[in-house]
């Protein structure tokens, strides 16, 4: 339903198959966008990929993983994800408010290693719908994203997404909580995961960044 290219977003397939989309995401509060990233852009970004450094991060009380430094997978991923076009499809398919930017990460979690995710809701700054990209070179086994009420550990929603390039698209809602399950086979969970923020604009994100970066640099000095 959504294609994206090295050059720019494209709606494709019948307006029937995009109403099914949409209904499917208001009925399940999550929806998986098959082949989301051109195969040639999608080799871009792995190629990209493989000249990341990653550091170890530890979310409190959420869980631990390798994240993608900043640097040139971090920087296209965040202007290719921020699209005007694109924010207009994601608003028609989850009926979601006007989106004002995308904020998101390239994170991995390997087998074996203590990695994991814990339940959570992602609810707060402004975020609207959370979103998913496999950017792994192979399919990986396991790592269901998985989805209960807040009220009760029955999960509701698994949803595989073993196949790089494809994503998945799901709500933020404070009556849900989400979590990354464990990882079962030898292949690592490589995802660039992030939000469709209402607020601000990517002009704004950006400007935030680049403050906090000096202040940084400043306080380093």
């Amino acid at each position: 339903m959504i294609h994206l290219t090295p050059t720019h977003t494209v709606r494709s397939g019948s307006n029937l198959a995009f109403a099914e989309g949409r209904a499917e995401f208001q009925r399940n509060g999550c929806l998986k966008l098959s082949g989301l990233v051109d195969p040639t852009l999608l080799r871009q970004l792995q190629s990209a990929l493989d000249r990341s450094e990653f550091y170890e991060r530890a979310h409190e009380g959420i869980g631990v993983e390798l994240c993608a430094a900043p640097g040139a997978l971090t920087s296209a991923l965040e202007f290719m994800l921020n699209d005007p076009i694109l924010f207009g499809l994601i608003a028609d398919l989850t009926g979601c408010s006007a989106i004002g930017c995308f904020e998101g990460r390239v994170y991995r979690l390997s087998p074996a290693t203590g990695h994991h995710d814990s339940w959570h809701d992602d609810v707060g700054e402004d975020r609207l719908v959370a979103m998913s990209i496999n950017l792994g070179r192979e399919p990986f086994e396991g790592g269901l994203l998985q989805i209960r009420r807040a009220d009760s550990p029955v999960i509701v929603r698994a949803v595989a997404n073993p196949t790089p390039g494809d994503a998945v698209i799901f709500q933020i809602d404070p009556a849900y909580r989400h979590r990354v399950g464990p990882l079962t086979g030898a292949v690592p969970r490589t995802a660039c995961a992030g939000w469709f923020r209402s607020s601000p604009d990517f002009q704004t994100l950006l400007q935030d960044k680049l403050s906090l970066a000096g202040q940084n640099a400043s306080d380093r000095a």
